[in-house]
């Protein structure tokens, strides 16, 4: 496995992002809709009220960004990708990519959301630590269950139901431990234990990805 090949596989991610752009603008356009709902609804929003819509826009976002990893490419180009790149690298290079778009879309929530709602943060290191951390596990359960499900032909009901085991200890240890204690709301000194899962559990993802990645690739 060569790791020089890495970065061609990650450039091209850019490049059809880049040349489809209506992908990314749909999603832009769902995360100010979403926000400016909130908005239009002119509702009082508490800090835990503030926690639960705010990574309620971030998962369905990064939902419909990362359904397309697979499903946006034919049949026929991923038999070329299948004859000249190492199956790591490939499934690696998209979860680097939609890492860095969903930490984008969940900086655009975040500035769009506190514009409407007020900004209830406390600790911004944290809670910035949190949207990384998030983004992180997003983008690895995502793409593993997207390549999953872009071999069956409704794809996105497919998605849907395989990612709600997969991201729920994510999202629980996100809206229940680490966001309440950044928004302050909930004291708590032993966070740092909560970290240490949430890499646990990205890195036991990021594992069976490269285990069993290969064997659906050859599918």
């Amino acid at each position: 496995m060569n790791w020089k090949d890495l970065f061609p596989l990650l450039r091209k991610e850019f490049v059809l992002e880049f040349r489809q752009r209506y992908a990314i603008s749909g999603i832009v356009l769902y995360v100010f809709s979403m926000v400016f709902v909130v908005y239009v609804a002119s509702i009082q929003v508490s800090p835990q009220v503030w926690n639960v819509l705010f990574w309620l826009i971030v998962l369905f976002a990064s939902i419909n960004a990362v359904v397309k990893s697979f499903v946006q490419e034919s049949g026929a180009r991923q038999l070329y990708y299948y004859q000249l790149a190492n199956p790591v690298l490939l499934v690696l290079a998209k979860i680097i990519y939609n890492t860095l778009l969903l930490l984008v879309l969940s900086g655009l929530a975040f500035g769009a959301y506190s514009v409407v709602a007020g900004n209830p943060v406390r600790d911004v290191s944290l809670f910035a630590l949190t949207l990384v951390l998030a983004s992180l596990g997003f983008s690895i359960a995502f793409t593993f269950i997207a390549s999953i499900a872009a071999k069956a032909d409704n794809s996105a009901t497919l998605m849907a139901i395989l990612s709600f085991p997969v991201i729920l200890p994510i999202l629980l240890t996100l809206v229940r431990r680490l966001s309440p204690v950044a928004l302050g709301f909930l004291q708590d000194t032993s966070y740092t234990r909560d970290i240490i899962n949430l890499l646990a559990i990205d890195a036991i993802l990021i594992t069976l990805v490269f285990v069993l990645f290969p064997y659906i690739w050859k599918d």
